[in-house]
């Protein structure tokens, strides 16, 4: 098996753009580095269409390459476990059918597999990961890029069995068949290599590694990306804390944003982190014991339970170092029932068994005022989260009332710790079954712990006495999921149940817009505004019946869309918003703003525009394909601000950005583009201004640093530019072709625009000879 995978792909690219299939094309072509890079909502948009295309169009081998890449971002950047299993089991089998076993990207599907029972288990499936690897090795040749990939991942399973010696001596067989194969082995490698040294405690060398990993990728030409220096950043930082040197390790040490951003570098960021809370260098804080136990929540829910185990260990020893006995003892009782879905767990039993020790040894606060008094004091009081916690476990332990453990849960719930709040809450049910706080609390937990069973099991209950509070549990939940037809059907059965309720009619009509039913969301918030209470008169805790100021800009929104411009103007003057006419559509110019669009291939494109009434804006750019708008486009955007506001004395070139929300009205123009030598600012300017008194569109996507070949002298270049042409729905594109060459002639260097002129039927060769002479 010698087929090189990514001349394949290049070869298949070609193959299925030539034959009209561009989407299916550029997903081939992208999916690897949207897996590899993290970059999750550009796969999870592009991943479905490609498939069911090439299922479509009979491509098996495409099918096993889209399948492989998206099982690699599930695996590793997303670190799923049993949540992946299945996939990972049926891609193994379809790799390996007749008609996908000479694809060269099959042999991966093993590594799939291999790496998915690693986030289960990893030493609980040693003999079978050793096994399935072993076979594979045997019949894939060291120049194949594979057998890096597969040589890694045997020595990941020596580490995960306790033998790091064996991994490394592995991995130095491994790199001399490759380097004798006259190849070099990858960045990754050294990685392997760099967790073998520090499972054997030898951190300067592990540093050694990573130098020598990252001097021979560069060396080669290779260009380290956002995701390389990330790792190896946090790689470094695990050796310079466990070698004592803190200060260097900060230095390495990505910030804790990125490490929420990227689920592959939490462990290794916790790791070093808790060397420098032992070195005194970084703050054991709450807000550190609610970020790792987020971190060890989505562990526990993708069903990886080794590495949900490791993790969840780390942050109860820093919460044992904080003196946060109840969020220890909770993160204790986790790793108890993590434990039992182990096959093996020699080792880490014992650091659980640990836990709970130096938990229990924590003391007990006693209780500043009797157990019924205990909410309202705190409520007065200024107490950090986890001290309430131990409080009200303590009132718990000494009357165990609902309001006690509704209130314990709540706290618990805010620091990260939904599952364990849901669990006291579902014991309590069983005691007080119609406590209004409990039900929604419990809901509430259910949701956050994205345990959809535990909230089907909850609605069920409800439904016989309960059928409102049944609809709103699953609204929620399936609003969580994004199932937003679910979300509508549940909120017109309360509604129907309870006319008098605010929030479903919110949910509903957000549900609505999400759907592009514009006018079912535009009724709810007309209906919000009959049933709610006035402001003066209605108690705190009820202010949310009340009209707040965003439901009246939904509501501008979705009569926008609707076109009901009546309504758009009568909201808007109850929020203070003075138009220049008294009647029909709203079309003034307010400010330049920025519209949040997204691209076909799921990435963002923020877009300027000008905002031409309280929901409205006409997009400025010309834009290719890979965007649904165009230039002079009107849009619909949403009321949300995506960008904060910046501090007074800063505002020069901020925009205020929104979300699109539909295209209004379409102004109709087409896109071709021009290369070629940039002429000078004044000549620019000046053909931007001439088709523009015609009502084309011209936009420059090129920077100062684009340059074109001079073909007068072969060895410099000249300044380049790239840009866009709109051509208006009144011009045709043999009028536009015959536009630019008047505009134009006088230049000292031509502009190619090619697809324009084949559109135009005008002298195409004139312009593949400019491509050809300017290497364009």
């Amino acid at each position: 098996m010698s087929t090189d995978i990514w001349a394949w792909v290049h070869d298949t690219h070609e193959t299925l753009a030539e034959s009209g299939q561009h989407r299916l094309a550029t997903a081939l072509a992208e999916i690897a580095g949207h897996a590899v890079e993290g970059r999750n909502e550009q796969l999870d948009a592009m991943y479905p269409e490609a498939l069911a295309s090439a299922r479509a169009l009979g491509l098996p081998w495409v099918e096993v390459f889209l399948r492989h890449w998206r099982l690699q971002n599930l695996l590793n950047k997303r670190h799923q476990g049993e949540a992946a299993m299945g996939e990972a089991v049926s891609l193994l089998e379809f790799a390996h059918r007749e008609e996908t076993a000479s694809c060269p990207q099959s042999v991966c599907a093993v590594q799939d597999f291999t790496i998915c029972h690693a986030n289960i288990d990893g030493p609980g499936y040693v003999p079978e990961r050793l096994a399935v690897l072993e076979e594979t090795l045997a019949r894939v040749e060291p120049a194949r890029a594979c057998f890096d990939c597969l040589s890694r991942e045997y020595a990941d399973t020596l580490e995960d069995d306790g033998r790091a010696e064996a991994a490394l001596a592995h991995l130095d067989r491994a790199q001399s068949r490759i380097q004798a194969a006259g190849e070099q082995v990858s960045l990754a490698f050294g990685h392997s290599r760099a967790s073998a040294l520090y499972r054997l405690g030898r951190y300067q060398d592990a540093l050694a590694a990573y130098d020598t990993a990252e001097l021979a990728y560069v060396t080669a030409r290779h260009k380290l990306d956002d995701d390389d220096r990330r790792k190896l950043a946090v790689g470094r930082a695990v050796m310079l804390a466990a070698l004592g040197r803190p200060e260097l390790a900060l230095g390495q040490l990505p910030a804790a944003g990125e490490a929420e951003e990227f689920p592959d570098i939490r462990h290794r960021w916790a790791t070093a982190v808790e060397a420098l809370v032992a070195a005194g260098a970084y703050e054991n804080d709450t807000e550190l014991g609610v970020r790792l136990a987020h971190w060890v929540g989505y562990l526990d829910a993708a069903g990886s339970h080794r590495p949900c185990l490791d993790l969840l260990v780390i942050a109860g020893r820093l919460a044992v170092r904080r003196g946060a006995r109840t969020v220890a003892l909770t993160l204790a009782a986790a790793g108890e029932r993590k434990l039992t879905q182990l096959r093996r767990t020699d080792g880490v039993a014992e650091r659980v068994a640990e836990l709970r020790a130096e938990a229990e040894a924590l003391p007990v606060p006693a209780l500043p005022v009797p157990v019924a008094e205990l909410p309202e004091w705190l409520a007065g009081q200024q107490i950090p989260a986890e001290a309430a916690a131990d409080l009200f476990a303590a009132a718990r332990a000494e009357a165990p009332s609902t309001a006690v453990v509704v209130n314990l849960a709540g706290v618990l719930g805010s620091l990260g710790h939904t599952r364990a709040a849901a669990d006291l809450l579902w014991e309590q049910l069983e005691e007080d079954g119609r406590h209004e706080h409990l039900i929604g609390m419990l809901s509430q937990m259910l949701i956050e712990a994205g345990d959809g069973e535990g909230v089907k099991r909850l609605a069920d209950r409800l439904m016989p006495t309960n059928p409102a509070d049944a609809h709103w549990a699953r609204a929620r939940w399936a609003a969580a999921e994004g199932r937003w037809a679910e979300v509508g059907e549940h909120c017109a059965a309360l509604v129907a149940e309870e006319p008098d309720r605010i929030n479903p009619r919110r949910l509903g009509a957000a549900a609505a817009t999400r759907l592009g039913d514009h006018a079912t969301a535009q009724q709810l918030y007309e209906e919000l505004l009959e049933h709610a209470l006035p402001v003066e008169g209605t108690p705190p805790d009820q202010q949310y019946r009340t009209v707040q100021e965003p439901d009246l800009w939904h509501l501008i929104t979705a009569a926008t869309a609707n076109r009901d411009w009546a309504a758009v103007r009568a909201v808007g003057a109850r929020i203070g918003i003075d138009f220049e006419t008294d009647s029909g559509p709203v079309d003034e110019e307010w400010q330049l703003i920025t519209v949040r669009a997204t691209r076909t291939n799921g990435a963002t494109a923020d877009l300027p525009a000008v905002r031409t009434g309280p929901a409205t804006a006409r997009i400025l750019p010309v834009l290719g394909e890979d965007v649904p708008l165009n230039h002079r486009d009107t849009v619909v955007f949403g009321p949300a601000l995506l960008n904060e506001p910046p501090a007074e004395g800063e505002a020069d070139g901020w925009r205020p950005a929104f979300e699109l929300l539909t295209l209004l009205d379409p102004a109709g123009y087409t896109t071709y583009w021009l290369d070629g030598a940039w002429p000078g600012t004044e000549e620019w300017v000046a053909l931007r201004e001439a088709l523009g008194e015609t009502e084309y569109g011209l936009w420059a996507y090129s920077g100062g640093e684009y340059a074109i070949n001079d073909p007068a002298e072969e060895t410099e270049s000249l300044p380049g530019v790239y840009a866009a042409l709109g051509v208006p729905p009144t011009a045709s594109a043999a009028e536009a072709d015959a536009l630019l060459l008047r505009l134009t002639k006088h230049w000292e260097h031509p502009l190619s625009w090619l697809d324009l002129a084949e559109a135009a039927g005008a002298d195409a060769d004139r312009h593949r000879g400019i491509v050809e002479r300017y290497g364009l």
